[in-house]
């Protein structure tokens, strides 16, 4: 059970005091005040108010670090989600997203519950960063109305329409608009390169806030785009679900929770990193499903562990998950105290925000780096950042991955060899198998050397040169000491070449086998009490073997 065990229960039984308290606040509020802004442009990014965002930081970046598997992990609204979100409110409602949300909470307890966690991490580089880097063209893209204050009052949501639209409308940039944008971005560069250490998200959106109204600048604010939005915290309810909206809803929830496990295990990877801690993965996961229920609980977004805002954290002095539960309470706080005030944000710039946080997410040092990586890794990087930009992202990550997968399938079958001879490599200590195969080796007997995993992508190799054999052996020897795993295909592979040697009349001896090859010999039947089968320890006793076996007929 300690694999389940929440980070912040084992803090507690460390014994938590009053100085890791104080600089577990410190470093709550320096990511609330990170959290605030952010989380509200994410939310607009997604199609949905910017309250919305708020209250996501606050229910489920407090379930997260309350009962996550991280010690500092901070979690939230993230860009990751901003994609999918806006495809589900678009074509299912503000409702359809609450279920898809639930359900992907169900899959993430699930998958904690069943052990996965340690699953995700074998999701390649290249698919990650090239889906991350689309989802960041993609977010950066739907800013552009905002950021210049076009006259489109209804964008396309394909990509290449989108850019027509733009670029059809460029006339009609709103000067105004621009300069607070333009502003808002150059505050929040400026303050990033010469005062990393100061919140400049929130300082761009207060000087912007300010600037608005005390120069009367006809700028769209939050109030103007959404003067029905609520500022305070609603009363928990459950969406309403029925059979078919649930069915319906099933592969954007799929979705959800992958992306929302991935991120969440990526980020606790950093903090890993930067902390000398350890996450747990299942645990981890468990929270982040029971954190994005409680966020639909109060009509709030997808969450997961937010990368830039964990930095952020152990950045500040974070200790405990505590600073994570108080970062969601303090911006609870902002939100029952200074809630009125986010109606006079202006949308440039929390423009100006996103295209920050998209250049963040595009990582182009890592993207250009796997740009020279061999050609098959830069195949699958291009083809899941391109289908994430133009296709969809569930389709990008599932080519992506299953790319992967059979690119990596036929790297590992050319590792494998299938030896006739095997020279002597004159070592001391070496092992009765690795001497050269072909000494002493009895007339009508042959031998082949398997080196590596014998999986589908290779079976077929033993049986072609079963028949490249001309004159039919006696005996044949199958080293296997080299052989760590067998998979079904591998199995059946060595079934069938054991079936055509006794239609030949040809005893097999294999030497050497492991373990894992063993036990799945064993599970289809094939072991030493099998007639013109024989396992012998090691290559001396096979070859001993085969001369008693081959000795009477030749």
């Amino acid at each position: 059970m300690y694999s389940f065990t929440p980070k912040f229960i084992t803090t507690v039984r460390e014994g938590y005091n009053f100085r890791l308290f104080k600089s577990d606040s410190v470093a709550g509020l320096t990511v609330a005040i990170v959290a605030l802004p952010l989380s509200m442009a994410l939310a607009i990014a997604s199609g949905a108010s910017p309250d919305k965002g708020l209250i996501t930081a606050v229910f489920a970046g407090f379930l997260i670090s309350f009962l996550g598997g991280s010690r500092v992990q901070v979690g939230g609204p993230t860009g990751a989600f901003v994609v999918v979100v806006f495809n589900v409110i678009a074509e299912h409602g503000y409702d359809g997203l609450l279920i898809a949300t639930f359900m992907a909470g169900l899959i993430l307890i699930a998958a904690g519950a069943f052990k996965i966690g340690r699953l995700i991490k074998f999701i390649p580089h290249p698919v990650v960063t090239g889906f991350t880097a689309g989802i960041a063209v993609i977010i950066a893209s739907s800013q552009v109305n905002d950021f210049l204050g076009l006259s489109l009052k209804t964008i396309p949501a394909a990509f290449v329409p989108k850019w027509q639209a733009y670029l059809g409308a460029i006339s009609s940039v709103h000067i105004a608009t621009l300069l607070v944008g333009l502003g808002a971005l150059f505050v929040i560069i400026t303050l990033k390169r010469f005062a990393p250490k100061l919140p400049g998200f929130l300082i761009a959106t207060i000087l912007a806030s300010v600037a608005v109204p005390m120069l009367h600048l006809p700028v769209e604010t939050i109030g103007t785009r959404f003067p029905d939005m609520l500022t305070s915290i609603p009363m928990p309810s459950l969406p309403d679900m029925s059979w078919s909206r649930v069915a319906e809803l099933v592969p954007s929830a799929f979705t959800i929770a992958f992306l929302a496990g991935i991120e969440a295990l990526l980020s606790a990877v950093v903090a890993d990193g930067m902390t000398g801690t350890r996450h747990r993965s299942n645990q981890e996961l468990i929270a982040q499903g029971i954190a994005n229920i409680g966020s639909v609980l109060f009509g709030g977004l997808p969450a997961t562990g937010a990368i830039a805002r964990t930095a952020t954290n152990i950045k500040a002095g974070a200790k405990t998950p505590v600073a994570g539960m108080m970062h969601a309470l303090f911006v609870l706080l902002f939100i029952l105290v200074g809630g009125g005030l986010m109606a006079y944000v202006p949308m440039a710039a929390l423009a100006a925000i996103l295209f920050i946080v998209a250049w963040g997410m595009c990582e182009i040092d890592r993207f250009i780096a796997l740009l020279r990586m061999p050609n098959s890794d830069r195949a699958v990087l291009l083809l899941t950042f391109g289908l994430t930009i133009f296709v969809d992202l569930t389709v990008a990550i599932g080519v992506g991955v299953t790319l992967a997968a059979l690119l990596f399938m036929a790297r590992m079958s050319e590792t494998v060899q299938l030896d006739s001879a095997v020279p002597l490599t004159g070592d001391p200590d070496i092992h009765a198998d690795d001497i050269d195969q072909r000494d002493d080796l009895p007339k009508g007997v042959e031998v082949f050397r398997i080196s590596g995993p014998v999986f589908f992508g290779v079976a077929g190799e033993l049986l072609d040169a079963m028949r490249k054999i001309g004159r039919t052996p006696k005996v044949i020897i199958l080293r296997m000491r080299l052989v760590p795993m067998l998979d079904a295909s591998g199995v059946t592979m060595i079934e069938e070449f054991i079936d055509q040697a006794r239609l030949s009349g040809t005893q097999i001896i294999l030497s050497g086998v492991q373990a894992q090859p063993r036990e799945m010999l064993a599970r289809i039947g094939l072991s030493a009490d099998q007639p013109g089968i024989s396992f012998q320890s090691d290559y001396r006793a096979a070859l001993q073997c085969a001369r008693e076996l081959a000795a009477p007929d030749w």
